[in-house]
């Protein structure tokens, strides 16, 4: 039985560096580039919303995973993006070690100065493992950040943002 257990972690270390690669890959993107590969001139000025982006990424402070929820926003300027940039943004900067608060930071500076858009939101709802499985194991916590500029600092346009990432329209 023994001869079994060390014929299965004989291969460990380089699945555990092949997994931390693709974990942090993010730090070999450019997200400006991901969102400049796809933008297009044209004279929209309503909310452009990404909600329910998948999001895991690994805490800095433990190399333990966080995962939830990611919803995006802006209203364009003279530019809009593909919309599939914009969940390839959240995970170039999620595919890093990170804490919740400055990846929802980073993304919202991202689009902000990349599209120069009227205003960005973004709000992250995220379970950190490293609450459920050490420390605190607090099985069901959700942990939400936000981050906004422009036109989603005026409670009309934040308020309509909010109620559109809780809606259920499809």
């Amino acid at each position: 039985m023994k001869t079994r257990a060390v014929k299965a972690l004989k291969k460990t270390p380089e699945r555990v560096a092949k997994a931390m690669q693709f974990l942090t890959h993010g730090y070999d993107l450019k997200p400006e580039d991901i969102l400049k590969s796809a933008m297009f001139k044209e004279d929209y000025r309503q909310m452009v919303l990404v909600k329910d982006i998948e999001v895991y990424s690994m805490c800095e402070h433990h190399m333990i995973p966080f995962f939830g929820r990611a919803h995006v926003a802006y209203i364009p300027n003279g530019h809009i993006v593909g919309p599939s940039k914009i969940p390839r943004i959240v995970d170039a900067f999620a595919r890093r070690l990170q804490v919740q608060e400055r990846l929802t930071t980073q993304i919202k500076e991202c689009i902000q100065d990349t599209l120069k858009p009227l205003g960005v939101a973004v709000v992250i709802e995220a379970q950190h493992m490293c609450m459920s499985m050490r420390g605190i194991q607090k099985q069901n916590s959700v942990t939400t950040t936000s981050d906004f500029t422009g036109a989603f600092l005026v409670d009309k346009t934040r308020a309509e943002f909010i109620h559109l990432i809780g809606s259920r329209l499809h």
